[in-house]
């Protein structure tokens, strides 16, 4: 492949630096939330949000009050965007069926869907309160069937953050606690004396959040593995600079450390773009942040075909992929590994964020070459069963499971499946042989 650079990001060695800090800290403090419970996670709400209720747990009157806050246009805002993702989530749920087929006569095998029983949702606070992410985590969860839906969100300016709290009671929580960074997820995934440990986590965060999910997978479930937000346009000379450099800066102004990248078979279109991006960073508000990460985190990739760039393309594996091309259900068909596809430059990834109904929770870090983002699916348990209803189906599977233990020398549990043919089958098989064909045993 002949692949240009015409901007590239910090080498990974220097990342995984700052990997190895965050993986330190964390281990470090989940530990002593483990051992200390409640004390450990009020000494890092004071120290980090300089926080300190009574109860972290928002009582009914405590969510009306924050709830009366909320503005008679944001409400029906949130409402509108929980509309549209509840819509598509219970598509999404109608899809999933329970199974059950008779594979021989006599022999039943299906499996039924079954939600986790407790979730824990994590909403972003800090720099951007991420009203959005409450829709995604606790809606979705919600139109699963969860019986127990916790949501934990940091406090804002010293208090609950009004539109989280409402997003989170509208879109379902049991539970909401005003909890931020890996106090929150470690006391959700751990348990306190107050807080009830929770058998799933999700939700976005920032790299202590993302590090402390990655440590508690196992003792807990995780929707996904999940870095930075990465933001990826492909584009051709179909469209602009101006939209191009906009949807990059868009999603660049995430945090110092958001990649971006435009990877393009036009010289004149990535120049452009440079440009347009130097041009919008004198007068974008979040600036201060989006140049950071652009500097250290975006590229500018040429490429000379549309393959080439579907290749590239394919091989980062990016959380949002915006195609804006004249083939644009080519990369549809073709694109194997990536969070999210947003096409054509009528689509945009804030619109996928925020409101249009797919959910915004999507792998990074090469993550979308194994699996998808969060959906409804994400909190279903999709269990089997089996059931023998005849004396025949008995012997039947019996004498070829018998069989098949001894061949890998498991005496003990071919001797399950010879009970079964001497009771169903009136077939004598000596303890601890494989069971006869029926002709021998005839």
């Amino acid at each position: 492949m002949s692949v240009a650079y015409l901007k590239t990001a910090k080498p990974e060695t220097e990342r995984a630096e700052d990997d190895a800090k965050v993986r330190a800290m964390v281990e470090t403090t989940l530990a002593d939330i483990e051992h200390r419970g409640d004390a450990a996670v009020r000494e890092l709400s004071r120290k980090f949000d300089k926080y300190d209720p009574a109860a972290f747990r928002l009582t009914p009157s405590e969510i009306e009050a924050a709830m009366q806050k909320v503005s008679a246009r944001d409400m029906e805002d949130i409402r509108f965007a929980q509309d549209q993702i509840r819509r598509f989530a219970e598509a999404q749920r109608a899809s999933m069926k329970d199974v059950e087929v008779e594979t021989l006569p006599g022999v039943v095998l299906g499996h039924r869907n079954i939600p986790v029983q407790s979730v824990g949702c994590y909403v972003p606070g800090g720099k951007f309160p991420m009203v959005a992410s409450a829709h995604m985590s606790v809606l979705t969860a919600s139109v699963a069937g969860v019986p127990r839906i916790v949501a934990s969100a940091p406090p804002v300016d010293g208090a609950p953050h009004p539109a989280i709290v409402a997003a989170m009671y509208l879109g379902g929580a049991h539970e909401i606690l005003v909890l931020g960074g890996i106090q929150a997820v470690g006391a959700m995934a751990l348990g306190t004396e107050t807080i009830e440990p929770v058998h799933m986590l999700v939700g976005p965060g920032n790299a202590f959040v993302a590090e402390a999910k990655r440590q508690l997978y196992g003792r807990v479930g995780i929707d996904l593995f999940a870095g930075p937000t990465e933001t990826m346009v492909i584009a051709d000379e179909s469209v602009d600079a101006e939209i191009c450099a906009t949807d990059l800066l868009g999603q660049a102004e995430h945090g110092y450390n958001s990649p971006a990248c435009l990877i393009t078979n036009s010289r004149k279109l990535a120049e452009e773009t440079l440009t347009e991006i130097d041009r919008l960073l004198k007068i974008l508000p979040t600036a201060e942040t989006a140049s950071v990460s652009w500097r250290d985190y975006g590229e500018v990739i040429l490429c000379e075909s549309y393959d080439e760039m579907l290749s590239v393309a394919n091989d980062m594996a990016y959380e949002h992929v915006q195609v804006m091309t004249d083939r644009d259900e080519w990369f549809l068909d073709q694109m194997h590994s990536y969070g999210a596809l947003f096409l054509g430059p009528r689509t945009n990834v804030a619109n996928g964020d925020k409101v249009i109904g797919t959910n915004h929770t999507l792998p990074t870090k090469k993550a979308g070459r194994y699996t998808g983002g969060l959906w409804v699916g994400k909190f279903l348990k999709t269990h089997s069963y089996q059931r023998v209803t005849t004396d025949e189906a008995a012997t039947l599977i019996g004498e070829y499971g018998s069989r098949l233990c001894m061949l890998e020398g498991f005496v003990g549990h071919a001797e399950q499946c010879n009970l079964r043919v001497r009771r169903y089958g009136g077939i004598n098989v000596p303890y601890g042989e494989g069971a006869p064909y029926r002709e021998a045993a005839e």
